[in-house]
């Protein structure tokens, strides 16, 4: 996904450099600097960002390159240098170039540098600027792989960090009217000394600020002057200056990045763990409770008829004996849908475990995407295998459809959307777009390594064979009596979605942010938390639900086990809306076809996920509760 934030540089040099650099954890090795030494500037895309008001609201969801054009950004000589990249880092959106900025090492400029002057800037391109800046656009600078931030505090708590990116302009009061271009920034750089002659950076603020008057005449920063507005009728002259400013810090290289990683009221995070926590102990009392004394007593009871006795009654769940195993409609979708789901748990269980594991820090750009897509790849053999027991455990036959589709029918439904999806990005501009050869090695990953890795897991699940049930499954189908209102399969899958849901919802808005907001994520640990509480909620829930309607006598519990569990995708695409009304406004019809894009495709993936956890879980209880009892 490009744009706001995608999926998931390539596999093997990422996995070695992660490897390689295992003494520093998390990161790449520090660069020590010598006195006056060039210290590079690179620049990347221009992305939009969050004002720091409580009700602002995301006003775009394109990216735009840095030497776009329309922009009429100074730039280097012999034209920007495209700087290698990491898969993930292209599917996020990265555009790195170097740029013309001379920085030395502790090489202070007291006055203002002229970095160019740009002449004739059309209209069109200053409407064009205009409309980015009353957008909240951001300029993204990276020094020593830190980004460029602008020092805030946090008004809950009081602390000071830094926000990463810094306004294109200015939109406020008194130029709400016309937008002031910032050409000027003040950059404040902070060092940190390990031994003599030795250098390192530990942080980089930018402070930028709108320099009207003449684009012409003298350079003087200090001098008050009136904010430069870009007329969008006549033709503009721009003069880019900077300053740079060196101090010394106490902070070490190997913590420089904990002011930028800054918890915004740590409080909401834990009490969204310990709400999710009350839920999952209360659902585990439930359901203990539920196996432990209602079916234990049930299966003493079924257990102690006197089997010389002529007639013997079943009641509840025991009726439908002959018919739980029976095989559902429709076996080969539900065992896709099953193997692709468990791909995705094994996936995002090792991506958990790198980023609790400190590998996917923000200062190892794309490392998140990038690893979730080598897990992809190469766990295709764990949906392969998992895909192809179920199918054999429902009765079916047609083993080599079960393989094929498995293999290919979610990575081409991904790749169809996330197709369309960049063709609105190339229509509209943006350097999100993700470039051909990048689609082209992906489909080389999908369908050249993924594709053949889950083909030899259906041999080894066909050949393991299916599960052995514990009963027999009766050759005449028994009637089914009607069912309560509540277990009706929409109704429990609603019912069923809200507690998972629940014990995920204040996690899941700082998981948007990060995506479409343009922030680094890194709460690693909750999330870890939080994703074991959801899985062990959707667990229990599907197992209490399936028991019940057995109870009623309605033995279709396959589809209804995978809907039960996935119902949380459908509260996620609800909280979704109500993020697009609250957060979001986005004014351009290309923007909000991404959103609804990206956010169709994290509710399949989360229905996939909780789906598989909800039918795995409830296929091990129904095959113990089963296996415990006396059939005839």
């Amino acid at each position: 996904m490009a744009g706001p934030r995608t999926f998931v540089a390539y596999a093997v040099p990422i996995l070695l450099s992660l490897c390689a650099d295992a003494f520093y954890l998390p990161g790449a090795a520090p660069h020590n600097y010598r006195q006056g030494e060039k210290v590079d500037l690179f620049v990347n895309a221009l992305t939009p960002m969050l004002a720091g008001t409580d009700d602002a609201k995301l006003k775009s969801l394109i990216n735009y390159d840095y030497y776009n054009p329309k922009f009429h950004f100074c730039e280097p000589e012999g034209g920007p240098k495209k700087q290698p990249e990491s898969l993930g880092s292209i599917l996020f959106g990265d555009r790195i170039f170097n740029s013309p900025y001379d920085i030395r090492m502790l090489e202070n400029n007291g006055t203002c540098q002229t970095l160019c002057t740009v002449r004739d800037v059309p209209g069109e391109d200053a409407k064009f600027i205009n409309d980015r800046i009353r957008e909240d656009y951001a300029l993204n600078w990276l020094i020593d792989g830190l980004p460029a931030a602008e020092m805030k505090v946090d008004l809950r708590t009081g602390d000071v960090f830094y926000d990463m990116g810094f306004n294109l302009g200015n939109d406020d009061e008194p130029y709400h009217e016309t937008p002031a271009l910032n050409n000027h920034y003040d950059i404040y750089i902070r060092y940190h000394s390990p031994s003599p002659d030795n250098y390192r950076v530990v942080g980089v603020l930018v402070w930028p600020s709108s320099h009207g008057g003449p684009q012409d005449g003298p350079v003087n920063c200090e001098e008050e002057a009136p904010p430069l507005i870009l007329s969008e009728t006549a033709p503009n002259m721009i003069r880019y200056t900077y300053r740079v400013t060196w101090n010394e810090s106490d902070t070490p290289w190997a913590t420089r990045w904990d002011n930028y990683l800054h918890i915004f009221d740590p409080r909401i995070h834990w009490f969204s763990l310990i709400n999710s926590l009350v839920i999952v102990v209360f659902l585990c009392i439930m359901v203990s409770m539920i196996l432990l004394r209602s079916v234990s007593r049930d299966i003493s009871r079924y257990n102690a008829i006197d089997l010389s006795e002529d007639v013997q009654e079943d009641w509840g769940w025991k009726l439908v004996h002959g018919e739980v195993f029976r095989t559902p409609r429709y076996p080969m979708a539900l065992s896709v849908l099953v193997g692709n789901g468990a791909q995705l748990c094994a996936m995002v269980a090792v991506t958990l475990v790198f980023a609790l594991l400190g590998f996917l820090s923000p200062s190892n750009r794309g490392s998140l995407a990038t690893v979730m897509m080598v897990c992809w790849t190469f766990f295709g053999g764990i949906g392969g295998y998992i895909s192809s027991r179920v199918y054999a455990s429902m009765g079916g036959t047609d083993k080599r459809k079960n393989s094929f589709i498995t293999a290919t029918i979610l990575p081409t439904t991904i790749f169809a959307i996330i197709f369309l999806l960049n063709l609105f990005l190339l229509a509209a501009g943006s350097s999100g777009a993700v470039p051909f050869g990048t689609m082209l090695f992906i489909v080389i990953l999908w369908f050249g390594i993924s594709a053949p890795l889950s083909a030899i897991g259906s041999y080894f699940g066909s050949k393991h064979g299916a599960i052995q049930h514990p009963v027999r499954v009766n050759p005449i189908p028994r009637q089914i009596p009607p069912t309560p209102k509540y277990l009706r399969p929409w109704a429990a899958t609603l019912l069923s979605g809200i507690l998972p849901f629940g014990a995920a919802f204040v996690e899941l808005y700082f998981v948007l942010s990060s995506l479409f907001a343009s922030r680094a994520y890194y709460a690693f640990g909750f999330l870890a938390l939080t994703a074991f509480v959801v899985a062990l909620t959707t667990a229990t829930v599907t197992i209490l639900f399936t028991y019940f309607i057995l109870c009623a006598e309605e033995y279709r519990w396959h589809w209804r086990a995978f809907l039960t569990g996935g119902g949380s995708a459908f509260w996620l695409l609800a909280y979704g809306f109500f993020y697009w009304l609250s957060r979001l406004s986005l004014d351009s019809f290309s923007s909000t076809v991404l959103y609804f894009g990206y956010l169709f495709l994290l509710c399949l993936f989360d229905f996939l996920i909780t789906g598989t956890i909800g039918f795995l879980a409830t296929y091990w209880a129904v095959r113990r509760l089963y296996s415990s009892i006396r059939i005839d």
